[in-house]
């Protein structure tokens, strides 16, 4: 019996291969994007703990110099924040880039997988029609050797 052969297998391949690809793509867009977020909320907590140290500051004997330090500093953390912001913007678009890469290769993978399926059905279909017709055709010649 023939073993079913798709001709159009290596596109197939070639499908499964880019969503794999699509997959590992989205994945490290999200690790990126959660490297991101975490980096956003150290910063947040840094620029809390000086903002309490300033008002501890503020309520005690301190030099001049020392306060508008530590003001510098926050309003250092504070474009740090915005940066941060603006990456985590930029790492939040190339995942949602990577996720729709993702469903149309997802919907490429599915139409060649489809189309091979059918065509793994007519190849049974027609292998079954072949056989059934060898035994009918055995049986026909068994029947007229019995009947001379």
């Amino acid at each position: 019996m023939a073993s079913f052969r798709y001709s159009y297998q290596k596109i197939v391949d070639l499908k499964t291969s880019e969503k794999t690809q699509a997959e590992w793509l989205l994945s490290s867009a999200i690790g990126e994007l959660q490297i991101e977020e975490l980096s956003l909320s150290e910063l947040r907590a840094k620029r809390a703990e000086w903002e309490a140290s300033l008002m501890e500051t503020s309520q005690t004997a301190v030099s001049l110099s020392e306060l508008q330090m530590l003001q510098h500093y926050l309003e250092y953390l504070d474009s740090c924040i915005e940066s941060k912001l603006r990456d985590i913007r930029r790492a939040q678009m190339r995942v949602d880039s990577n996720r729709s890469l993702l469903a149309d290769r997802m919907k490429d993978e599915k139409v060649w997988m489809k189309a091979k399926e059918h065509e793994h059905e007519r190849f049974r279909y027609a292998t079954q029609l072949k056989e059934q017709n060898e035994l009918d055709e055995m049986a026909t010649v068994r029947y007229i050797a019995s009947a001379t």
